[in-house]
């Protein structure tokens, strides 16, 4: 696996020592700004961390697409004849 070390520059990186220290204001950081935090084992990345994102509803996402999406067929007819055998 291979890390894109340009991405880890741009983010804020803290070692795992400051951060067992200081780890309910970093928590707090990261809530505050939603900006993720790079955590560092002797120079090497090792944890991510990210706020946290309520997943959407269903109609949240799809909602504007209600009463417009037209079925010409029946949507559980399977479709076995359009897939080419592997």
């Amino acid at each position: 696996m291979t890390i894109d070390m340009t991405m880890v520059t741009l983010m804020q990186t803290v070692s795992k020592g400051i951060l067992k220290a200081k780890m309910l204001a970093y928590f707090r950081e990261v809530e505050q700004t939603r900006e993720p935090l790079i955590v560092m084992d002797h120079h090497k990345p090792v944890l991510r961390i990210v706020p946290y994102q309520q997943k959407k509803l269903p109609h949240e996402v799809f909602g504007k697409y209600q009463s417009k999406v037209i079925y010409h067929e029946d949507i559980n007819t399977p479709s076995s004849n359009e897939w080419i055998d592997l």
